[in-house]
């Protein structure tokens, strides 16, 4: 199984986290028999995701990268013996999703809860799990306010949040002279998501010397976005910015090439599954990313290189966060010796760092409990300059820069609502 934690270097002064480290390292070393009760039989865990609905395209990648990571985990022994069972479900809505998390621990005594991508339903099972005082690794929502006022001693988020959605292509757009004063008009999707995302960007313009001369709240059932385009050619903006969620982003850059408006698109939140769905010559603009296929390191070339070989595709960023989540609970597992709530929070906040095939480790920040890491604008290469849909994206750099601390681009912890 490879290695998905490394230890921080020694440095001249100790800080909160380097001592954190530290005690963390004496208490125990990686791979070390365990110092607390054996435990035997398999490690079950519950897997909320949605694969149907506007996410289901989405859901349908999760569940192919976390069961890659256990099967691989398996075949190399399991961890400390121990095999993994994951029980994938479609979460469908928060209410469905509260249902499903509160029977995979009454009946069927799953260890922990992982998954979901819907914010909605990630906040319904964070409260299943804070009552029932069990872990929940929310691997695929990204809205801000699961970090802050709604979050839960027992929630961990490895997504990174609208904020850091927000600044990842702020910083590619303010480079290239399209934010201050320029006059942009947003479509948001009309749930906890999208109003939070709209919170983050209204922030950024207000910051950067940008108008937010209209916004539209978009349901997210509309297929048909005729009416919402309409709406933006009467706006007259500068930029046309898009804060929808899955196949909506699809469903309006598709209508939106028809009707061959002239302002530009960019978007504060996408994913490469539904802008490969998007088609060629439909897609524009600078958008997010938490990680991409192309990225230059050789744990990424080999992850990218094993899903192929698996699957037949290139996997799609929630595939990436599904399998590397699974990853990193398998090396709490490992390192405290067990699959308790209290040993693997107890471990995640202590600030260890772990290898997720980017350039950067990453850590759970013990304050909000979210996974801080590299984070990347993209955006679309010239039509003509690419063949098919899977290598019309041109991956940018990671922010923040290599000389910043990783929490440049993350709201900072001691000013958020989070009170763990």
């Amino acid at each position: 199984m490879p290695d998905f934690i490394k230890r921080a270097p020694l440095r001249s002064g100790i800080d909160r986290r380097s001592a954190l480290k530290l005690g963390a390292a004496a208490a125990t070393t990686l791979f070390a028999p365990a110092l607390v009760r054996a435990e035997s039989g398999p490690i079950r865990i519950g897997h909320l995701t949605p694969m149907t609905g506007f996410l289901g395209t989405l859901g349908e990648w999760a569940v192919l990268g976390i069961q890659m990571a256990a099967e691989e985990i398996n075949a190399a022994g399991g961890v400390n013996g121990r095999m993994l069972e994951v029980r994938s479900e479609d979460s469908i809505n928060p209410e469905t999703a509260a249902t499903k998390a509160q029977r995979f621990l009454e009946q069927d005594g799953v260890d922990f809860l992982m998954g979901e991508i819907s914010s909605a339903s990630a906040l319904a099972i964070s409260e299943v799990a804070t009552r029932n005082e069990r872990l929940f690794m929310a691997l695929g929502p990204r809205s801000d306010v699961l970090r802050g006022a709604r979050c839960s001693k027992y929630m961990f988020c490895t997504d990174i949040p609208n904020t850091v959605m927000v600044n990842a292509v702020g910083a590619a757009l303010k480079r290239d002279g399209m934010v201050e004063g320029k006059r942009f008009f947003t479509l948001t999707a009309d749930y906890v998501f999208g109003h939070d995302l709209l919170k983050a960007a209204k922030a950024f313009f207000d910051a950067n010397g940008a108008e937010l001369i209209g916004d539209e709240l978009v349901a997210t059932d509309v297929t048909d976005f005729s009416a919402f385009i309409l709406k933006a050619r009467q706006a007259q903006p500068d930029v046309v910015c898009l804060n929808l969620a899955g196949n909506q982003v699809t469903n309006f850059v598709k209508q939106y090439a028809e009707f061959g408006l002239p302002y530009p698109t960019v978007g504060f939140n996408l994913n490469t599954a539904d802008a490969w769905a998007a088609g060629v010559g439909n897609l524009s603009g600078t958008w997010p990313t938490v990680w991409f296929d192309t990225i230059e390191t050789a744990g990424s070339k080999d992850f990218v290189g094993a899903f192929k070989a698996k699957y037949g595709k290139t996997p799609e960023n929630h595939a990436w966060i599904e399998y590397i989540a699974l990853k990193i609970a398998a090396k709490a597992i490992a390192e405290t010796g067990s699959a308790a709530t209290p040993g693997m929070i107890e471990y995640f906040e202590s600030e260890a760092e772990f290898d997720i095939l980017k350039a950067r480790p990453a850590y759970f920040r013990k304050e909000d409990h979210q996974l801080i890491q590299e984070a990347y604008p993209f955006s679309v290469k010239p039509e003509g300059s690419y063949s098919d849909v899977q290598d019309m994206l041109a991956l940018g750099p990671a922010v923040p820069g290599a000389d910043q601390s990783l929490e440049a681009i993350y709201p900072p912890a001691e000013a958020g609502a989070c009170k763990i």
